[in-house]
């Protein structure tokens, strides 16, 4: 293309520009009613929470219920499971399936856990009475199955050599802790082709043109920015979140980038205005090297319109309505950017995300009441529940149970270990009771179970603890999760 023909303002850009970001609401609805497209709704992709959860056991009683309450939360999940074709019949469409196997760790392969924020773990093996059970219960101990499959498998295999497999292979891709992944390009999701579009010069007159694509492994901002008719600044812009990010718990933003040795600029909006104010901040980049840019929400400069505001407030980080890089040739105030060259140029981004909360935990363990008793001094075994007395008729299974919760603290991955009472298809609503010391007996829905691991995900305080469950006495109150998290003390030796 020659200077002549870059130097003439393309108005259907413009229209095209100002219709993609829904300034021009009218536009907007009428592209949507005369193109096909096979978008999302807008406030399904939007509304979608970053980072991926991982359900293992997720078509048992409390995994499936776990998925279901994560889909209803606007998370993202991914389930484990040994069959996707029966798994896909009993979670949905909306559950990306992974066919694996905790007890053989070839299976749990790096793919499994690409982009992974959390673990959630209900496998574990099921015991119930069998017809035609003998005084020794061996047709009892036959009855132990896995959660999703019709395969027999011995509690040592599944829920401590199982276990330890799942956290190994999910150490490796967890992210570090007091993190927040929001835009992961090395794993794409559909969602995140159709959030970003550029906003050019051309809204100012000029003729520069740019435009976001996905390469491999990472996402690549690039075009060729133009002088020409006064303009001189390329962008990628999010359209507005729905609902905005609340990023109030961290500290700042992490950027893994690899540019051509410019200067670039990175925005947030706290306002969901198209022309409102954006708090900026200018990186350099190191010629073809990845680096890693931290951004303090504390160091924005609020501007508006290139010019600087002395009296704005700062960047109000629990509403971050989008995300904007930009490459220009000014500064700020009129100065010029000292790195800035016209012409081609190109910026990789690999990931964008959240630094600095406290940490929460990162792989959720549904283990169960009574591990610690067989075998205490001074347990009547007649009040204990059926699995504590015949723990060593049904293989040691919560001896091996708690062998598998030591694998997760030793694991070095914030945990959160749950070790509910007996389990019942009751409804949930009930209010709950935590304890730690593995002395309380009781029961629990399953359904509350997977209310309680949703809410975990979200507990800094629920993070490195191993705690009992069951059901309270008092149903009409809604519950404090804040207030139940905060009675629970950090795991030490004694658990």
């Amino acid at each position: 293309m020659t200077e002549k023909n870059r130097s003439q303002w393309d108005a259907g850009r413009f229209i095209k520009t100002l219709t993609y970001f829904e300034v021009i609401p009218f536009l907007n609805w009428l592209q949507q009613l005369f193109t096909r497209t096979n978008r999302k709704p807008e406030n399904q992709s939007r509304g979608k929470k970053m980072g991926v959860i991982l359900v293992a056991g997720a078509t048992g009683g409390v995994g499936k219920r776990v998925v279901r309450s994560l889909v209803e939360q606007n998370y993202q999940v991914r389930a484990l499971v040994r069959d996707a074709k029966k798994a896909q019949q009993m979670l949905g469409n909306d559950v990306e399936l992974f066919e694996g196997d905790i007890t053989i760790a070839e299976t749990l392969t790096p793919a499994l856990t690409e982009g992974i924020s959390a673990v959630v773990c209900c496998t574990g093996v099921r015991v119930q009475p069998v017809e035609g059970d003998t005084p020794d219960r061996a047709k009892y101990y036959q009855g132990i199955k896995f959660y999703m499959p019709e395969v027999v498998d011995s509690p040592e295999i599944v829920d401590y050599q199982g276990i330890k497999n799942l956290v190994q292979a999910a150490a490796m891709s967890l992210g570090m802790a007091g993190e927040k992944l929001l835009f992961d390009f090395k794993h794409p999701t559909d969602d995140v082709k159709e959030t970003w579009g550029a906003v050019d010069d051309v809204v100012m007159g000029g003729v520069s043109e740019s435009s976001i694509q996905l390469i491999d492994k990472a996402a690549l901002f690039t075009g060729n920015v133009s002088t020409q008719n006064s303009g001189g600044f390329v962008s990628v812009r999010t359209r507005n979140f729905e609902p905005s990010l609340d990023l109030a718990e961290y500290k700042g933003i992490e950027l893994r980038v690899k540019g051509d040795g410019q200067r670039y600029k990175f925005i947030l909006r706290s306002e969901a205005k198209w022309d409102g104010i954006s708090y900026c901040y200018s990186f350099d980049t190191d010629k073809d090297n990845w680096i890693n840019v931290r951004i303090p929400f504390e160091a924005l400069i609020p501007v508006f319109r290139a010019k600087t505001l002395k009296d704005a407030p700062a960047f109000d980080s629990s509403q971050t309505y989008a995300l904007q890089l930009m490459l220009s040739k000014f500064e700020y105030d009129g100065e010029l950017n000292p790195k800035f060259q016209p012409g081609g140029f190109a910026l990789q981004v690999e990931t964008i995300k959240a630094y600095g909360s406290a940490p929460k935990p990162q792989f959720i363990m549904i283990s169960s009441a009574g591990v610690t008793r067989p075998g205490r001094p001074g347990i009547n075994l007649e009040e204990e529940p059926p699995a504590v007395r015949m723990n060593d008729q049904l293989g040691g299974i919560l001896t091996w149970k708690l062998r598998g919760e030591e694998s997760v603290r030793q694991s070095g991955v914030p945990y959160t270990i749950i070790r509910p009472c007996a389990l019942t298809e009751e409804p949930g609503g009930k209010a709950l009771v935590f304890e730690q010391g593995d002395n309380i007996r009781g029961k629990v829905s399953r359904e509350d179970i997977a209310e309680l691991c949703v809410h975990v995900l979200e507990q800094p305080k629920a993070r490195n603890v191993t705690f009992e469950v069951k059901e309270g006495e008092d149903s009409n109150h809604p519950t404090n999760w804040e207030s139940l998290f905060s009675t629970l003390k950090t795991d030490t030796n004694n658990h």
